[in-house]
């Protein structure tokens, strides 16, 4: 059993109480009881890197504007709290709750009845509390599929100008494939970067993750994206025994799609929704289990060693690793300075340092002139040169759910979304549900009032 004692929730009621990490033959699991419903029992993590070897310590970094106190106790007192001990690295900004898909696995819930979009006046005062709140931090816009609002291009153009450096759009890319131009108009607005949802190369696994085959969908997305000269993040949620066999072509095509192609990022499957029997731990993957099938599918091109707990999030949230796709398409492993920041420090240096990396990185490399080719250059010269265009960015993040929840370190979260009344809600409090599908904040944040 580790030394450090959590809270978490109870998956059927959600109320708080206390938990226990224990650790046998290698693998750590949540435990916790409620006196009501009774004991649960979650893999949370599955081999090495040990669990407690994992963990970075961090000199809280508490949020700019707190928007409510501690009244109840984490996590039913989101607003940001005067409590939360991590201030905003990205906001994330759902600007509509419509979807052209319908997929099983959805962090939104988003399906036919959704409610009416944030019109153009409630955007903007969604933006001016981010600011109030967080100030100009990284900004994503989400759904909810965004690209179904034909307004999107004046969303991102008013976000920019309201002096927001970076613009990043969370989407299946379906539109962005399909419509002519429509790449180009969203570069022109002034969209950085786009977060693509991508599951695989296969088509039966979107058959399964999404109900339709889409590769070549994805594909075209990614060319209209490198045309308008948008950086482009994949987004895969893994599933065991849908995609957990494909993380290695993932990462080859990322290869091949670079610079285009800025990062891949990693989310293990979580369980959001109605779900009247708890997940099994053979229904989900850990993050050291993530690395570990990278470097065998990969064939030793990533290694586990070369992944790093993050310098922002809570240490157990996630993982990343940097390196330059060279010209024969094989990967060069780059040093860690420099990049998110991950030795122990204090967790507004680790923001900052998310958040510089990010604009760096995820965006489309700066139009350069190569370098010329003569008797004086050297490998060095050859590699910067290469290395300032061509980076991938590998990484991952297990978003948690009522089963896996840990409040310590939802306390340090950095992704918060922006509820419609305005208060920014770490993500995986704005997303938890219980057992029967209750939230405690999806749906329950309004515009004028939050129940």
């Amino acid at each position: 059993m580790t030394g450090r004692t959590p809270r978490s929730v109870c998956p059927i009621c959600l109320n708080p109480i206390p938990a226990v990490h224990e650790t046998r033959e290698g693998e750590t699991f949540l435990v916790k009881t409620c006196p009501e419903h009774g004991t649960f029992r979650t893999v949370v993590w599955r081999g090495g890197p040990d669990f407690m070897s994992w963990s970075r310590p961090k000199v809280p970094s508490l949020p700019k504007r707190p928007a409510t106190r501690v009244e109840h106790g984490c996590p039913l007192d989101c607003g940001l709290c005067e409590a939360h001990r991590q201030h905003t690295c990205t906001a994330v900004l759902e600007v509509t709750w419509r979807c052209d898909l319908g997929c099983p696995v959805c962090f939104a819930s988003s399906g036919k009845a959704a409610p009416p979009d944030p019109s153009v006046a409630e955007f903007e005062s969604l933006l001016q509390s981010v600011e109030s709140a967080s100030g100009h931090c990284n900004l994503q816009l989400s759904g909810g599929e965004p690209t179904v609002r034909d307004d999107l291009p004046d969303l991102i153009g008013m976000a920019k100008n309201k002096g927001f450096p970076f613009v990043q759009l969370n989407t299946n890319g379906l539109r962005l494939g399909r419509e002519e131009g429509y790449a180009r108009r969203l570069a022109h607005a002034g969209l950085d970067s786009v977060f693509l949802q991508f599951d695989g190369t296969e088509d039966a696994i979107y058959e399964t993750l999404r109900g339709r085959p889409l590769f070549k969908d994805k594909l075209a997305a990614i060319d209209a994206l490198a045309d308008a000269g948008v950086g482009v993040v994949l987004v895969p949620t893994v599933m065991p025994g849908v995609n957990d066999h494909n993380l290695g072509a993932i990462l080859q095509l990322a290869s091949e799609r670079s610079p285009a192609v800025r990062g891949v990022h990693f989310q293990p499957v979580s369980y959001f929704g109605r779900h009247p029997a708890s997940p099994t731990d053979a229904q989900r993957i850990t993050l050291p289990e993530v690395m570990r099938k990278l470097e065998r599918q990969s064939n030793g091109a990533v290694r586990e060693v070369d992944f790093l707990p993050p310098g922002c999030e809570h240490s157990h949230c996630s993982f990343h690793a940097n390196y330059m796709v060279n010209e024969e398409g094989g990967l060069t492993k780059l040093s860690a300075k420099g990049g998110c920041g991950c030795e122990s420090q204090p967790a507004a240096k680790g923001a900052d340092k998310a958040k510089a990396f990010v604009k760096r990185q995820w965006a489309a490399p700066e139009n350069r002139l190569p370098m010329a080719s003569n008797a004086c250059e050297d490998d060095l010269d050859r590699f910067l040169a290469r290395a300032a265009t061509h980076t991938l960015a590998v990484s991952a993040m297990a978003f948690q759910d009522a089963w896996t929840l840990d409040l310590e370190r939802l306390k340090g979260c950095c992704i918060h979304i922006v509820a419609p009344d305005g208060r920014l809600i770490p993500f995986c409090a704005y997303n938890l549900t219980s057992m029967d599908g209750e939230t405690l904040y999806r749906g329950k944040c309004h515009a004028s009032s939050c129940s």
